[in-house]
């Protein structure tokens, strides 16, 4: 596809304007790229002392405390959030690049999905470090699986939400209130045990991406091969709507890639 063509040929520009994007975010304060990191952490452990120490919130297990569990589903959480809102802004954050006709519009998502992959990458980095801190060692290949396969659907999903937002700047708004819905819909502070006894809700639910990726990030520390154990008509399903959105997405962005100089 020319997209991917596109990407790659200009992948040294898309990583150069990535970190600049996430300095230049901090530029202005003393502590600097610091706070890029600072904020999300201090975010999870509020969850962590909330839930695990004033909740008493138990783990999936007597052997699992809950911050094994919670971290994991958090930080993929963060990092699908972030990267969506950030990525689905993008172009109106670049207008002054989109206005030259020489610069590859098509990449500019991705240049805030790299400028935001900092911050996740240190709270996977996190996560996995609590995790073995408490015995739960984690499956390499599964992570690297599910680090491919999260940021395969953020281009998906960003290529479609992109567009409409440059086009349509009031759906940046909704888009927030849809991630907020789909972070109760997700198990991220709730376990899918929970709804046990409603089997339809539950695979519907399991259906969901960020389920799957949120959950399968989780599983690398405690129950090994997110792709079969467990979840495999769930990995089909995952594939098959990234794969969906990516196509879907990358029509609508190209059929009205002409029009975004004029909206801006």
């Amino acid at each position: 596809m020319s997209f991917i063509k596109e990407a790659w040929k200009n992948r040294k520009l898309i990583w150069q304007l990535g970190k600049n994007d996430f300095k230049n975010r901090f530029a202005n304060t003393s502590l600097g790229s610091i706070w890029g990191y600072l904020s999300p952490f201090i975010f999870m452990m509020m969850y962590v002392i909330v839930f695990q120490f004033i909740f008493k919130t138990p783990g999936p297990s007597a052997d699992i405390p809950y911050i094994v569990w919670f971290m994991p589903g958090m930080a993929m959480w963060m990092c699908l959030n972030d990267g969506i809102i950030g990525a689905s802004n993008a172009i109106r954050g670049y207008s002054y690049l989109v206005k030259k006709v020489v610069f590859p519009v098509d990449v500019i998502p991705i240049i805030s999905i790299i400028a935001n992959a900092f911050v996740a990458i240190f709270l996977f980095l996190l996560a996995t470090v609590v995790c073995i801190a408490y015995k739960c060692i984690p499956n390499i290949l599964s992570i690297i699986y599910i680090i491919v396969a999260a940021y395969a659907f953020l281009i998906a999903v960003t290529r479609f939400t992109s567009a409409i937002v440059t086009l349509v700047p009031d759906f940046s708004n909704l888009l927030g209130i849809i991630m907020q819905l789909f972070f109760w819909l997700t198990p991220v502070v709730w376990n899918l045990s929970m709804i046990a006894n409603n089997p339809m809700i539950l695979r519907v639910l399991k259906c969901i991406p960020f389920t799957y990726l949120v959950t399968g990030f989780r599983d690398c520390f405690m129950e090994g091969n997110i792709v079969t154990a467990g979840h495999g008509a769930y990995t089909i399903v995952f594939w098959v709507i990234t794969i969906i959105m990516f196509v879907w997405g990358n029509y609508i962005f190209k059929k009205n890639k002409k029009d975004f100089a004029d909206v801006l």
